[in-house]
């Protein structure tokens, strides 16, 4: 069910960096948008739609991750993605979480504690957090730039 949930999660987030990439690409070449804050806007629409796309690429990676954990076939112990701890670790392996803010797939221990597996690529949380702040930054200047474009009383 989990992977159910990433899986739609993922197609939701890749819809949404298409729709964000339409429409920076359109104020991009807006005519009447060619003043700083149509700029700002669009560096922000596109900014956007990459963070977004960002994250759905690791939900799809977490996804595949929660789909090889749970696989109740033959050589199903340990968990596949925990196995990368070593057969030392992997052997005390208890559970596993996933965690969304930063994406990662966590491997829990019988005697307590958890590890981080490489399922998630570790580019992904640090370009995300970038473009996400690209894109607060973009927004915030765009909307200052035009508060004071506008006359008085407007």
């Amino acid at each position: 069910m989990l992977f159910l949930g990433l899986l739609l999660a993922a197609l939701g987030g890749a819809a949404t960096a298409a729709i964000l990439t339409v429409r920076g690409l359109g104020a991009v070449l807006r005519k009447g948008e060619r003043s700083r804050s149509g700029w700002l806007r669009a560096a922000a629409l596109l900014a956007g739609a990459g963070a977004v796309a960002m994250y759905a690429w690791g939900l799809l990676h977490l996804g595949y991750a929660v789909m090889r954990a749970e696989d109740g076939g033959a050589g199903s112990f340990p968990i596949e993605p925990c196995r990368e701890g070593g057969s030392q670790l992997a052997s005390q392996v208890d559970g596993y979480g996933v965690s969304y803010v930063p994406l990662r797939f966590e491997c829990h221990l019988s005697g307590g504690g958890t590890y981080v597996t490489s399922s998630v690529p570790g580019y992904v949380n640090p370009v995300t957090s970038v473009l996400g702040l690209i894109t607060a930054s973009c927004g915030v200047l765009a909307a200052a730039t035009t508060q004071r474009a506008r006359p008085p009383g407007v």
